[in-house]
């Protein structure tokens, strides 16, 4: 029997990641640029921004393993709204001066620790009265992630290298740790309840403008973080808090070997013990932060690829194992009743693994470039049902004009055919912006209830402005939009694409 859950009203929406805005501080933040931007996209009909997780980052910047599935990416907090802890001088003192294209990580994370720190020095009884109300109200997960964060500044290692009684959460070791190093658990304290301060005002002015925020969760989270070194019962590790398993993908004709991503897995039958409290607790949180959520590889809610631990260089040696199916998903479905979801079914997805997306009523996803790659697919328009969220591209794609630019040319005309597009908008060396026009136009057609469009495919750029390529360790998550050519989009296209199709209703509901 199929569970409906919530389903999204015919709308469109538009794909940017909080990097990527324009700001004065070398990477978008949670400054006014926030407002101007959910200004341009309600002005032009959208009513969904979605973005991807404004959780902590990890290795390579990325955005989806980061140490912590509760806290927020600190390099988000504006200096220019901490309260008046900082002097006008010192903001101005902030300010980055490099090019504005990138996101710079290194000034970023240099520039929010200092100035950060700074305004700390000088917490106000006011502020410390509403920090500690923060810290009551978040305790269920805050107070681990600032004293991990103090013994991993400390140990700079592995959490599974520190001394046994933190590494194994030894009672007396951790009320020693807390004493140690209370002015630092004090400090990533006040981090989080400035972000979350700041994250909650610049969304509900999002939402006042009538723009929904679809955040982003990814299925899996780092071994090293705090989420495995406060949960270890609840993931599959041996006496000594080792992976016994990780995760990844089986071989395919894309990669021999599979893939390795290297997370370790969960322990479902353990979570299972406590009716998922872990996992519940993490998507009532996000939940709180937005207004819709898309769950990544969704699939391994079904079944799951594990991989031992001995075999980091290749997925040969994986095997399926069942995920939390149902008994996860019911009781999502109990604690967030009006939530909307959409469920990432991108990749493999064998048949059984299809049936059993289909018969829990979510949203998938469909992706215009996968649509032509040969083979019958789901993912060309004509075939889109209603329950389905339509991108022309996602953060893992190359930009639309840069896949085309990449297809071979029988390929490309045969896209650009189907798209109903000839002749003028041709430049010098292939096809141009305006060809990005008429596949948003295909989109926007199409049957599906939601369709979001990254921004670059919208203003028609290239592959220089790609957000992440899988599997490739450096470069990625460093798209930035300034300002100036933010405001060169076409506002009267768009306005009506969604008038003439229907959707410029959905978004927030009143």
């Amino acid at each position: 029997m199929q569970r409906k859950f919530n389903q999204f009203d015919r709308a469109a929406g538009v794909l940017l990641n909080i990097s990527s805005l324009p700001s004065e501080y070398g990477i978008g933040c949670f400054s006014r640029d926030v407002n101007a931007f959910a200004d341009l996209i309600a002005d032009m009909g959208f009513r969904y921004w979605q973005i991807l997780p404004i959780t902590t980052i990890g290795m390579g910047n990325s955005p989806y393993s980061g140490i912590s599935s509760f806290a927020g990416n600190r390099l988000y907090i504006c200096p220019n709204d901490l309260e008046g802890l900082l002097s006008d001088e010192e903001v101005a003192a902030c300010k980055y001066h490099g090019e504005p294209y990138r996101t710079d990580y290194e000034f970023a994370k240099l520039n929010t620790g200092r100035y950060l720190r700074l305004a700390f020095s000088r917490i106000t009884p006011e502020v410390r009265a509403r920090m500690d109300a923060f810290r009551r109200e978040n305790a269920d997960w805050v107070e681990d992630y600032a004293l991990f964060m103090a013994l991993a500044a400390d140990y700079s290692t592995a959490w599974w290298k520190w001394e046994d009684g933190l590494k194994f959460r030894r009672p007396d070791a951790l009320e020693k740790a807390r004493a140690q190093y209370a002015e630092d658990i004090d400090f990533y304290v006040f981090e989080q309840y400035q972000f979350f301060r700041q994250w909650t005002r610049l969304k509900s002015e999002v939402n006042r403008r009538g723009v929904s925020v679809i955040g982003d969760l990814p299925f899996y989270v780092a071994t090293d973080s705090v989420d495995v070194w406060a949960n270890a019962d609840k993931f599959q590790l041996d006496e000594k808090l080792l992976p016994k398993a990780i995760a990844g993908v089986p071989p395919d004709l894309f990669a021999a070997n599979g893939q390795v991503w290297g997370n370790c897995l969960y322990d479902f039958e353990a979570m299972k013990a406590d009716d998922y409290s872990w996992w519940r607790r993490r998507i009532s949180h996000c939940l709180k932060m937005y207004d819709a959520l898309r769950l990544d590889h969704f699939r391994a809610f079904y079944n799951y690829f594990s991989i031992p631990a001995c075999d980091y260089n290749t997925a040969k040696n994986g095997h399926w194992e069942p995920g939390p199916a149902d008994s996860l998903l019911d009781l999502v479905r109990h604690d967030n009743p009006d939530a909307l979801f959409i469920a990432e079914d991108l990749g493999l997805i064998d048949e059984d693994c299809r049936r059993y997306i289909d018969s829990t009523g979510l949203p998938t996803m469909r992706v215009f470039q996968f649509g032509f790659d040969g083979t019958p697919s789901g993912h060309i328009p004509f075939r889109y049902e209603v329950n389905t969220v339509a991108y022309s591209g996602t953060h893992d794609n190359n930009t639309t004009l840069g896949w085309l630019y990449e297809l071979n040319e029988g390929a490309r005309d045969y896209v650009l055919k189907y798209c109903g597009f000839t002749g003028a908008g041709w430049g010098a060396g292939g096809p141009d912006s305006k060809s990005m026009h008429a596949i948003i136009k295909v989109l926007m057609m199409s049957s599906s209830s939601l369709v979001v469009l990254p921004f670059q495919d919208m203003l028609g750029y290239g592959g220089d402005t790609r957000m992440n390529i899988p599997g490739v360790p450096e470069g990625n998550w460093e798209y930035r939009l300034p300002y100036h050519l933010m405001a060169t989009v076409d506002r009267d296209f768009f306005l009506d694409l969604n008038k003439t199709y229907g959707r410029i209703g959905g978004g927030v509901r009143r």
